[in-house]
């Protein structure tokens, strides 16, 4: 199917029901630790529709285009930004991506919306047997409308209580800076977040990287360091010198390097860059779906190969579904093994892979590992 070239949004979402369609009842079984989500890139078209009712707000699916006046509309325009390679190019779509992403926050007004935000989350990862998981949010795009600290935190806090009550999964939130803003803007929040750091749980790096290279925020990212958190920070795919941001990102930001890698698939083409982060044993939050917009079957899978082969660290993750073709941490984990020819053992070790990588207590961890290996012992008991 389209080996050869980038899936068009046709081919990707019969992909993605073929996958489904075929029933693999390992990965379905198997516990996940996902560490690599936006919460607002979860903001389904329904979800925003019920948002913005709720509210009273325009429904936008850019910040200066028509107002969308039904649900129906709504999913229409969801569907256009999906991108397709006969139609846009990388830096068409990101702007495309951006601008709709973006937009989706003005839906976000009060405590309960960030409550149903995260619950939505919560929601769906507990159907895909999700049992812990760490998600980034982007304050600054919400403080810039006005949102005070407490309308996100406390309804973030308390979908956090709720899901691991009556859905067991766990889970913590890592705050990331806007990479276009300033690092002065970075700073500022970082330090009007820490009266929440017993929902925080780490600090992150996402938004546009153009001209934005890591050690831009290295400041603020070492005050964290020395503040307790754990560090991470986004490595597009493709993006300009994206193998310098990696190299920044591994081994110089806060000192020597940060805890994890977000994405950071490039890494793959330089074999330094791959020694350097066995070295360290810095973990990589892979996510396919996302790649499969602009990479080609024949591409992607021997990259994402070439990483777990070298034994690093990677996990599989889902990034913004409902940008994606509403494909969430399983479709990645099912695509994943059809791209570089997994079997079940190779998904029992990426499932270990996130819970090592994770920043969960050790009691937690010890735990997943267990759930992991009595399902792996379920499904190949020892003869």
């Amino acid at each position: 199917m389209g080996i050869e070239e980038a899936l068009p949004v046709r081919l990707r979402e019969q992909l993605r029901d073929d996958l489904i369609a075929q029933g693999d009842e390992f990965v379905l079984g198997i516990p996940k630790v996902e560490l690599h989500v936006h919460l607002e890139g979860t903001l389904t078209a329904e979800l925003r529709w019920k948002l913005t009712q709720r509210n009273g707000t325009k429904l936008r699916i850019a910040k200066n285009g028509p107002e969308l006046k039904t649900l129906e509309e709504m999913q229409v325009a969801m569907d256009l930004l999906r991108p397709d390679p006969s139609r846009v190019d990388n830096d068409e779509e990101r702007f495309q991506f951006f601008e709709a992403y973006y937009e989706g926050f003005e839906c976000l007004k009060t405590k309960e919306d960030f409550f149903d935000l995260a619950m939505h989350y919560f929601e769906h990862a507990a159907k895909m047997n999700v049992r812990y998981c760490e998600l980034f949010f982007d304050p600054q795009g919400h403080t810039s409308r006005g949102v005070g600290w407490d309308t996100m935190m406390v309804g973030f806090r308390e979908a956090r209580q709720q899901a691991e009550a009556d859905l067991n999964v766990k889970s913590a939130y890592i705050m990331c800076f806007l990479r276009d803003l300033s690092p002065s803007s970075a700073m500022e929040h970082y330090k009007a977040a820490l009266p929440y750091r017993d929902t925080i749980i780490g600090i992150g790096l996402d938004s546009n990287e153009t001209d934005r290279p890591p050690t831009l925020f290295d400041e603020v990212f070492t005050l964290a360091r020395r503040d307790g958190f754990k560090l991470t920070m986004h490595c597009d795919v493709g993006s300009k010198n994206t193998h310098e941001h990696i190299r920044q990102a591994a081994s110089v930001v806060a000192g020597a390097g940060l805890d994890r890698i977000d994405h950071g698939l490039n890494a793959a083409e330089d074999q330094s860059l791959i020694d350097m982060i066995v070295k360290r044993d810095v973990g990589m939050t892979i996510c396919p779906w996302s790649y499969l917009r602009h990479t080609t079957f024949a591409e992607l899978g021997p990259k994402i190969r070439k990483l777990y082969d070298a034994g690093i660290k990677i996990s599989i993750n889902s990034d913004d579904p409902a940008y994606m073709e509403d494909c969430w941490v399983l479709e990645n984990m099912l695509l994943a093994k059809r791209l570089c020819a997994f079997d079940d053992k190779d998904v029992a070790r990426l499932a270990k892979n996130a819970v090592h990588s994770s920043w969960a207590e050790p009691a937690v961890k010890e735990r997943l590992l267990r759930e992991i290996g009595a399902v792996c012992g379920r499904f190949y008991p020892e003869k």
